[in-house]
């Protein structure tokens, strides 16, 4: 063959082969016009062309996808065949659509269940994921899609529930549907159905949807092909079968954040693929076994806030691939050497606290990979040297440990580039470098050596001084929170530098400068100064315009002086203003809360704000805690506040309103705390007959007002969150409200076992009642013994008669009881001595008469809960009853038979009463003064209530064994 017919040959190939190619069949027209079809029923959403973040499997820990967020349907044209379309993909052989990814592509509006995309009959991977469907139910009609293996939804804001049609499509391979809005929980059957026809799933992600419904028994039953399963936040309960950790293809296992699931790891036969393992937040305990030491494809262990007991395997040394470690926040016992964990040179993350001892001064090893650190509550007592050796260091927390004296020269060479986040909190340092015959306990300006740093964390220690001139020399200063030092003197004035602040919290420090008006921080969000010795007049002209996203200001407890800074009003983005104990003077804007729906509490108690309340609210508020007490307003109620449907807390006491009973005031659904205490309220406490009032209600305080007539009878029925403790379920053990990084705790005095004591946080469970020091006539109404929850009941003071009603005895819970200076005649009713719970007790100033009951532990109180009653005697009165016997003597308490087993009973159970009577009186004296009280004193409030608890559950034990049998 000549080179000519050899060249012939090629073109003849060559032409062959470019006529293939342009014959590759192009998208059928009736897909392309489905496709336009679904185009034109969405919106682009402009305001999605921020990044979208994207976690994809191990990625949630390691590390974040950044996915291009873009309109891709802006390339769909009619002209242009649709298989070149940015985001479809379609069959070789077919030109069928086969594919569909519009990952984060704006797409915002309704998926109708007749949308021409069900037309796409061939489709095999559907990927919606990052968009906004927030009206759109998931259709039934996806099980048209018999070919789907690939389906992703998540994080698009789907609502509506699960459609059992899911369940059809048997060729799936990968299911996501996380993070969107589904509404009631995932049924059960419908889970079981997914889990038995679905035997190909191989990925199956379900974070944030409810599956409290779901048992954990279904994913016994999961596809043995199954690698990846994330059912994270997802209100499952009861016990994670461990045949899961024994799925033979398993690689991610995610059950993160489902607070009622428990379970124990498997001792054996776990799945040797197993990379990623995540447990936090979780109920699961018991020990780590030893076997985890074998799971030798393990690069994620996150165990973070479970309950894990015992001691940490040394066989985790042999998990040399681990990337990321968190085994904090567990009930982890013993002593554990760092060089452990120091084997592990892949280590990225690594986070241990709470419980453990940590030995690290013989450390044999580096972390040459290690980017975050965190040994939290490890009871430290320096610094550790061997953070010299870590180059990488992006995130560092040694809070809570016991970390004192100066920091040392070289602790300042520690990742001084690379660190973005220092946490040194709730130590016992006092700052200083240390250097020879130099020791000083301000803040040393070597840490502004950490130029990189973004948060800064030195707050509860023993700084003083001044701060370093150098801070705002950290330009990159986000978060900075230097509270409860000793710091002093002018802020400085390169602060102004740090353009990019967030959060600022100088509070509980000793600054004597004006208001840092100077700030030009336009980030800033959150500003906390209170509790220093700031002082002159609020400049916020310079202020609205420097701070235009604040939210959060916290300037209480200064010295600030002059009129109400009316611009305030400027800035609606304020949720959080607490202006609380200065001097401010004026009176307050008509339009108070009209201004910002975001504004959630105003605090501006103790000022000496005048005039009166403003009468206009704003339906639209969001208003949660208003307190306006310990000033001079005067005038009438502002009936408007009905429309503060949120409100949980009103204080207005120690003011001069001059009004009635506000009953409307019970309509709002939320309302926790009220405060009217020090007023000119008077007349009826007039409540119809079956009113439903006041449902949520655990603090009432009417106390120091001029109410005249009978005890409100109709009131003290409808407070039905006192009879059954409904208000106090699924809440935190105080009355808080979060924001931003932080906490706003709730604040009231009351009068508590004759002391007036104001409690920085509100206890949840605390109800109480005060309608003390008015001219209140007749009886005690007996329906008060149904408020089973009450605490504190105040009636002192006033004009009641009759007798005091037994039905007191059932109020259980009964820690203080005040009935003093009344009219109350008749004998002390026996059932009083019940009250196990019973601290404090005043029946003084009556006319009660008879004798004193013994039998319980109504005796033990002293003489003064009983004087002005000439008609009472026997003890703790000096006068005794006549027919009185001797006392039997000591020893007869310890006689054996059925009599003195009941006195010896009846006794513990007094000084049972009398310690949880200490133990809630030691909490609320912790409450109400930690903030002014030593670090001694504190500590040694908690080891009393510690070791009282622990008394009580003793007594308890005790005292059942010897008589309950």
């Amino acid at each position: 063959m000549g080179w000519h017919q050899i060249l012939c040959l090629l073109c003849f190939h060559f032409c062959l082969l470019s006529s293939l190619r342009f014959a590759l069949p192009l998208c059928p027209p009736d897909q392309r016009d489905a496709l336009l079809h679904f185009k034109n029923s969405f919106m682009l959403d402009s305001k999605a062309s921020n990044p979208c973040y994207w976690h994809s499997g191990d990625s949630f820990y390691q590390k974040i996808h950044l996915v291009k967020s873009y309109p891709k349907m802006n390339s769909w044209y009619k002209g242009m065949d649709c298989c070149s379309w940015d985001g479809v993909a379609c069959d070789g052989a077919t030109g069928n659509v086969i594919g569909l990814d519009l990952t984060c592509s704006w797409l915002r509006g309704t998926l109708h269940s007749n949308s021409s995309l069900f037309l796409l009959r061939h489709l095999q991977n559907l990927n919606l994921s990052g968009n906004d469907f927030s009206s759109s139910h998931i259709s039934s009609n996806l099980s048209a899609f018999v070919t789907l293996t690939h389906l992703n939804l998540s994080g698009s804001s789907f609502s509506g529930s699960i459609p059992s049609e899911i369940s059809r499509l048997s060729k799936l391979v990968s299911l996501d549907l996380s993070n969107n809005n589904f509404l009631g929980s995932l049924e059960n059957s419908i889970f079981t159905m997914l889990v038995q026809n679905l035997t190909t799933l191989r990925k199956l992600a379900l974070n944030e949807l409810d599956m409290s419904m779901v048992s954990p028994k279904s994913f016994a039953n999961l596809s043995s092909s199954l690698t990846y399963l994330s059912v994270g936040s997802c209100s499952l309960g009861g016990i994670f079968p461990d045949a899961v950790f024994r799925l033979p293809s398993l690689t991610t296992l995610y059950l993160f954040s489902n607070h009622n699931l428990s379970g124990i790891l498997p001792k054996s036969n776990w799945t040797s693929p197993l990379e990623s393992l995540s447990l936090w937040s979780t109920n699961f305990s018991g020990e780590i076994p030893n076997s985890i030491g074998n799971m030798k494809n393990l690069t994620v262990l996150d165990l973070e806030n479970c309950n894990f007991t015992g001691h940490i395997p040394s066989s985790m040394q042999n998990l040399n691939q681990l990337q990321v470690l968190w085994i904090n926040g567990n009930s982890f016992c013993g002593v554990v050497e760092l060089e452990l964990f120091g084997k592990l040179k892949n280590l990225r993350i690594f986070f241990v606290s709470q419980e453990l001892n940590l030995i690290y001064d013989t450390l044999k090893y580096t972390f040459p990979k290690l980017e975050k650190l965190g040994l939290h509550s490890c009871n430290l007592t320096k610094l550790p040297y061997f953070l010299n050796s870590l180059k990488r260091l992006t995130y560092l927390d040694l809070s809570s440990n016991r970390i004192g004296g100066e920091i040392p020269m070289w602790f300042w060479g520690v990742s001084h580039d690379t660190l973005i986040e220092l946490v040194l909190s709730n130590n016992l340092l006092e700052g200083g470098i240390q250097l020879l015959n130099n020791f000083t306990s301000e803040i040393p300006s070597s840490i502004c050596q950490f130029s990189s740093l973004q948060t800064l964390e030195l707050s509860n220690n023993n700084f003083s001084g001044n701060m370093p001139l150098c801070l705002g020399n950290i330009t990159n200063l986000m978060f900075m929170n230097l509270s409860n030092n000793r710091l002093q003197g002018p802020l400085p004035r390169s602060l102004v530098k740090c353009v990019n602040l967030s959060t600022l919290d100088l509070s509980h420090n000793e600054f004597s400068d004006i208001f840092p008006h100077w700030l030009k921080a336009s980030k800033l969000y959150s500003l906390d100064l209170q509790s220093n010795k700031f002082h002159g007049r609020i400049n916020l002209t310079a202020f609205g315009l420097s701070f235009p996203t604040l939210e959060y200001l916290f300037i209480s407890n200064n010295n600030f002086i002059g009129q109400w800074p009316t611009e305030f009003f400027s800035n609606t983005s304020l949720g959080i203003i607490d202006l609380s104990n200065n001097n401010l003077t004026g009176s307050l804007p008509w339009c108070l809360t009209n201004f910002s729906t975001h504004l959630l509490v105003l605090n501006l108690r103790m000022n000496h704000l005048e005039g009166t309340i403003p009468q206009y609210f704003s339906s639209r508020s969001g208003l949660m805690t208003l307190d306006l007490s310990r000033n001079r307003f005067e005038g009438k109620l502002p009936h408007l506040l009905v429309k503060c449907r949120y409100l949980e807390v009103l204080d207005l006491s120690h003011n001069q309103i001059e009004d009635t009973f506000p009953r409307w005031l019970g309509t709002l659904p939320k309302l926790k705390v009220l405060v009217l205490r020090s007023n000119n309220l008077k007349d009826l406490l007039d409540i119809p007959r079956g009113a439903h009032l006041f449902p949520k209600l655990h603090i009432l305080d009417l106390s120091n007002n001029s109410f005249n007539g009978p005890l409100p009878t109709n009131l003290l029925m409808n407070l039905k969150g006192m009879v059954n403790g409904k208000n106090m379920q699924d809440t935190s053990l105080y009355m808080t409200r979060s924001f931003g990084s932080g906490t706003y705790e709730n604040s009231v005095a009351v009068m508590m076992k004759g002391l007036e004591v104001e409690l920085v946080r509100i206890l949840t469970f605390l109800t109480i009642i005060d309608l003390s020091c008015n001219s209140f006539q007749g009886n005690i109404p007996k329906v008060i013994g149904h408020l089973h929850f009450l605490v504190g009941l105040n009636l002192s003071h006033n004009h009641l008669t009759g007798s005091i009603p037994s039905t007191l005895g059932n109020l259980t819970n009964l820690e203080w009881i005040d009935l003093s200076s009344n009219k109350f005649s008749g004998l002390i009713p026996r059932k009083l001595g019940d009250l196990a719970s019973l601290g404090y007790l005043n029946l003084s100033m009556n006319q009660l008469t008879g004798r004193i009951p013994q039998d319980k532990q109504l005796s033990t109180f002293s003489s003064d809960s009983f004087s002005g009653n000439p008609g009472l005697c026997g003890t703790p009165l000096p006068k005794a009853c006549l027919g009185d016997a001797q006392p039997p003597p000591p020893s007869s308490l310890l006689t054996f038979d059925r009599a003195g087993h009941e006195s010896l009973f009846d006794q513990k159970i007094v000084w049972i009463g009398y310690a949880s009577g200490f133990v809630i009186g030691i909490s609320i004296a912790y409450i109400a003064f930690e903030t002014r009280t030593p670090k001694w004193l504190v500590q040694g409030v908690r080891m009393l209530e510690s070791r009282a608890a622990k008394w009580i559950e003793k007594s308890k034990r005790k005292a059942i064994k010897f008589y309950g049998q």
